[in-house]
């Protein structure tokens, strides 16, 4: 379990302007030879063709197989893969593929990767194995999980391809449609018929998203629908410090829909969602709805904005002023745990 606070569920833009002052960051060249050099007595890193490269760390019989972009990577405070310091904290070993660029993994020289992998058996070693990844890179990691059977999967709002014949509604990344979605790897609901369980977290209220995830209908597949997070649903599970907690709970097996539903209540206390729901209710003409979004929010927070808004909205409607002291019951202040919730 992560020791963030509810506190520290903070607005992106009340903090400080720059999320990495202060922190020494490096450009491709320095961090593919601190990787290297990392990688000389861990594991290795292995660059694929051109745009590609493969992580590995050989820790234990647990292995985490993430799929990220370097230009991700190179923006995250430490400039490591989300699966190193999980599963350095864990104890697992992880393998992570690396893009450069909207790839969407789709090279033959990844293809040959992973049927190397195939020919040395080396999933087997492991006793269990999740694959993990978000938009792009969720697509990859429902795509490639075919290759390790009974392995779980973790993606936030996958693509189930690009091919214009299977999503030709879908007008988002155009460009990439030239990418071959149609031979290896190609379809990711079908890619995911080995796997043991596969949990698809993605925004309703995103017609494409939800649609993407409709592709998905295998009774291995467990959708978890997240309103009103859209696009931005991998930068507020990371905020939230959520996704560590999620793929624990899957290498546990206990991530259900009412465990996700009730672990997801942190949403209350995350501002930037919190502003989201506020924006679209005045965006919607009604103040009403705005003004009841404000109060849960001073009452339970006592956020200034929200607040001063609160004011502002009673002010307007002519209703007698209700702003009061935050809550201070414990138990709207614990963050929820899926130890308990499962």
């Amino acid at each position: 379990m992560s020791d963030r606070a509810d506190g520290d569920l903070t607005d992106p833009e009340d903090a400080a302007p720059d999320a990495l002052a202060g922190v020494v960051t490096l450009q491709r060249a320095e961090w593919i030879e601190k990787i290297d050099r990392l990688c000389a007595e861990e594991g290795y890193f292995e660059p694929l063709g051109r745009r590609h490269h493969a992580y590995f760390h050989d820790d234990g019989p647990v292995l985490l197989v993430t799929f990220e972009s370097l230009e991700r990577i190179l923006a995250r405070r430490g400039q490591m893969p989300f699966g190193h310091d999980l599963a350095l904290a864990n104890g697992w070993s992880h393998l992570t593929l690396i893009c450069e660029g909207e790839t969407w993994f789709r090279d033959p020289a990844v293809w040959g990767y992973f049927d190397r992998l195939v020919d040395d058996a080396f999933f087997e070693d492991f006793d269990r194995v999740l694959f993990f990844g978000a938009g792009a890179c969720g697509y990859a990691a429902c795509a490639y999980s075919v290759c390790a059977p009974g392995a779980n999967v973790l993606a936030l709002s996958p693509r189930a391809t690009l091919d214009p014949a299977f999503a030709g509604w879908d007008r988002r990344n155009l460009s990439e449609r030239r990418l071959d979605f149609t031979s290896r790897y190609g379809f990711a609901p079908d890619m995911t018929e080995g796997a043991a369980q596969v949990h698809i977290i993605f925004d309703p209220t995103v017609p494409e998203n939800a649609m993407h995830a409709a592709l998905f209908r295998k009774p291995w597949v467990t959708p978890l629908p997240v309103r009103h997070f859209g696009d931005s649903l991998e930068n507020a599970l990371e905020l939230t410090d959520l996704l560590p907690d999620l793929v624990r709970a899957i290498f546990e097996n206990r991530l259900t829909p009412l465990a996700f539903a009730r672990l997801w209540r942190i949403r209350r206390r995350f501002l930037p969602y919190l502003k989201n729901m506020l924006r679209k209710a005045e965006l919607a003409g009604r103040p009403r709805l705005a003004l009841m979004v404000c109060r849960s929010v001073t009452r339970r927070l006592g956020a200034p904005r929200f607040r001063k808004r609160q004011a502002d909205l009673e002010r307007h409607l002519g209703i007698q002023s209700q702003i009061a002291p935050p809550e201070t019951d414990a138990a709207a202040t614990d963050r929820p745990s899926l130890a308990t919730s499962a």
